[in-house]
């Protein structure tokens, strides 16, 4: 017997005029697996780069002393081509969802100078009190910040 057909559109590669600011991230040797293009894993962590980077260079988050942080609740990731070293990967970040103490970050992954995204996903922050963990209100700075990218 035949499974059912999908319900679900097939997911498509974004152009970089979906996202609103851009980082540079420089693929390692480390980063290749076996068969020759960077492994799932890092794509993952390019996401968690781009996004805390872009927030620390923004002024939005203290990594080391401030009162609030995110975690990650949830990630996501549809592979459209594959990246490997030594290429320049550039990170597109938007705000798809800023609510009262969560964000749902949109993260394309493109080839240097490509106009679509070898890689799209998402990445969710609930910001929490850095002692108690406990879900809090956006910070305005950082509230404002992300409001640049939605």
């Amino acid at each position: 017997m035949n499974a059912p057909a999908s319900t679900t559109p097939r997911p498509l590669a974004k152009p970089r005029d979906h996202y609103r600011a851009f980082r540079s991230i420089g693929t390692r040797w480390m980063d290749n697996d076996i068969y020759g293009h960077v492994n799932n894993v890092v794509y993952y962590s390019w996401f968690d780069t781009a996004v805390n980077a872009w927030l620390i260079e923004q002024g939005a988050l203290d990594i080391h002393a401030g009162e609030v942080i995110g975690l990650v609740i949830e990630t996501q990731c549809n592979y459209f081509a594959p990246l490997a070293f030594p290429q320049t990967i550039e990170a597109g970040l938007r705000v798809a969802h800023l609510g009262s103490s969560s964000v749902r970050y949109e993260v394309g992954l493109f080839a240097q100078g490509e106009p679509l995204a070898a890689a799209c996903g998402h990445f969710v922050h609930v910001y929490v009190d850095r002692e108690t963990r406990r879900p809090v209100p956006l910070p305005a700075v950082l509230k404002n910040t992300l409001q640049t990218i939605v």
